[in-house]
């Protein structure tokens, strides 16, 4: 994958949902419960403690990923960003994740398709260009305006520069320099960016959204109106190509765990923004006050599936906004285990967009 002054690690690691390539201590492991052990004494899972995670952060609190797994005990480890959860996925130190789109295909390039499996969708949306509502009133306003974007190449940098272009504005997609400057700016600093008046406004995932309207900013733009049917991939499960070929047993019973999940969420909707907020919480993290944690949560679409469409569709608007060229993702997903757990379970199964293990 050929980038404009850009390796293609740099770029396209570049999470949704962090800035830094690092991992926190491993949250506290779940008890194995009774019944059979599968083929494998342990499965390690990668996750984030974000929200867009919540189908991960939920399953965990509640036991249902457990429940699935019998005796076969979970291990589990909290990443900040999307860099080194590829890293331990390549090498052994988890075996299953979720994980944003960028990575994603960046990992499965990289490895010149031999390093993961997108095996399932968990996470849609969440994601919004919030704005100063005295400097932009209306999305013509944008000209000449400072926008922040979480990283060089990340997914909502992507997006954002894609957007301009629709638009027929002119930027260097390195710098971010032109019609709209283009912040790249850590979501962590953003709100105090935002609130000391360096930046306009912000394309930026939950809950930093959220956080930013707390301070008086506005939703200008949904990403979600912006995508057909108003669903777009924000997290997916990946697999070592590995573990799926010596385990398919336990990624079939993770996968039942994450169904089950996205079920429960949406039956307990109250119930799972709690556990996520709790399990942010657990892994260290800060848990929300209500006034971000409600819309926040409201604006995410948890599912099963990975919407494979877009994500070739996020691929082809990095090549539109500049950033690299057209890569090879034919063969990233193998939904075959996911169809098999849905089918079971009565559910229609899903696509892979001709982009599929033996598509």
């Amino acid at each position: 994958m050929a980038l404009a002054g850009l390796t293609a690690v740099s770029l396209l690691t570049a999470c949704s949902y962090g800035s830094k390539s690092d991992k926190t201590d491993a949250a506290p492991a779940p008890a194995a419960s009774g019944g059979p052990k599968l083929s494998a004494d342990t499965v390690k899972i990668g996750y984030f403690a974000n929200l867009t995670h919540g189908t991960a952060l939920v399953g965990l609190q509640e036991g249902l990923f457990q429940k699935e797994l019998g005796a076969t005990q979970i291990k589990t480890q909290v990443f900040n960003a999307g860099p080194a959860e590829i890293e331990a996925l390549n090498a052994g130190s988890i075996d299953i994740g979720w994980i944003g789109p960028s990575p994603a295909i960046n990992g499965y390039v990289q490895s010149k398709s031999q390093s993961l499996k997108i095996i399932g969708g968990s996470a849609s949306g969440g994601v919004e260009l919030v704005v100063n509502p005295n400097k932009i009133k209306t999305l013509d306003d944008l000209k000449g305006k400072k926008i922040a974007t979480p990283q060089l190449g990340n997914t909502q940098d992507v997006a954002l520069l894609n957007y301009l272009a629709g638009k027929g504005y002119k930027e260097d997609p390195q710098t971010g320099a032109g019609d709209v400057s283009v912040v790249r700016t850590d979501n962590k600093v953003t709100p105090d960016a935002y609130a000391s008046g360096s930046i306009d406004g912000a394309w930026v995932p939950e809950p930093t959204a959220s956080t930013l309207v707390a301070k008086g900013a506005k939703v200008l733009l949904d990403e979600k109106s912006l995508w057909p049917n108003g669903q777009f991939v924000i997290t997916n499960i990946i697999v070592s190509q590995k573990f799926l070929k010596a385990h398919p047993d336990v990624v079939e019973a993770v996968l039942r765990g994450s169904v089950n999940t996205n079920a429960f969420i949406k039956a307990n909707p109250a119930k799972a923004e709690q556990d996520a907020n709790d399990a942010i919480k657990a892994a260290g993290g800060n848990s929300l006050p209500a006034g971000i944690l409600d819309p926040a949560w409201k604006s995410i679409d948890f599912l099963d599936d990975p919407l494979a469409g877009t994500l070739q569709a996020e691929a082809d608007h990095a090549v539109t906004a500049g950033l690299l060229k057209k890569p090879d993702i034919s063969g990233i997903y193998d939904l075959s285990p996911l169809n098999k757990v849905l089918t079971a379970a009565g559910k229609p199964t899903v696509s892979d967009a001709g982009l599929g293990t033996g598509s």
